[in-house]
C-alpha cells in the first residue's frame, strides 16, 4: 500500500489518470492572464495546481497537477533547497492551495469538503481561482479514477 504523497503514491496516482486527457485545441487565455480556457474537459486546456502540505511524516511536501494539451500528470517537488518542498519558494503554479496533511488525508478520504476548509480557514487558496473553478470537472473525473488509489492509501 502507497503511503500518502509518497513517490509511489504518485505513481499510482499518474497510472491512475494516464488516459484521463483534457482534450486538444488551442484556447483564450483565462481572464488575468494565467493558464488557458475552453475546447476541453474540465473547460482547460492548460492548468497547473500546486499544493502545499505541511506536517507530512517528511515534513513540507509540494505536489503540482500539471494539465497539459493532452496529458494529466502530478509531480512531487523534492526537498533540495530550490524547491517548495522545503518552504524556501513556491512552485510556478497558476492556483496554490496549502493545508496540513491532516486535512490533506480527510479531504483525499472524500471526510470532508473543501469548501468547509476554506471557510474554517484550514484550506488557503492563492492564485487564478476562475482556473479552479473551471477546471472542477476534470478535477472530479480524476477523483473518480482514484477511488481504488484512496482505498489502498496508508495515511
Amino acid at each position: 500500500m502507497p503511503r500518502f504523497y509518497s513517490p509511489e503514491w504518485v505513481a499510482a496516482f499518474n497510472e491512475a489518470v494516464t488516459d484521463l486527457a483534457p482534450g486538444p485545441g488551442p484556447a483564450p487565455v483565462a481572464p488575468g492572464g494565467a493558464g488557458t480556457l475552453g475546447g476541453t474537459a474540465g473547460g482547460l486546456s492548460r492548468f497547473r495546481v500546486a499544493q502545499v502540505v505541511s506536517g507530512t511524516p517528511e515534513g513540507r511536501v509540494c505536489v503540482v497537477l500539471d494539465v497539459a494539451g493532452d496529458r494529466v500528470r502530478l509531480e512531487r517537488l523534492e526537498q533540495d533547497g530550490a524547491t517548495a518542498g522545503n518552504g524556501s519558494a513556491e512552485p510556478e503554479a497558476d492556483v496554490t492551495v496549502m493545508l496540513s496533511y491532516e486535512d490533506a488525508a480527510t479531504l483525499s478520504r472524500g471526510e470532508v469538503d473543501a469548501a468547509v476548509l476554506v471557510t474554517s480557514g484550514r484550506l488557503k487558496v492563492r492564485g487564478n481561482l476562475s482556473l479552479l473553478v473551471a477546471g472542477q470537472a476534470l478535477l472530479a473525473a480524476a477523483a473518480e479514477r482514484l477511488a481504488p488509489l484512496s482505498a489502498a492509501t496508508t495515511y
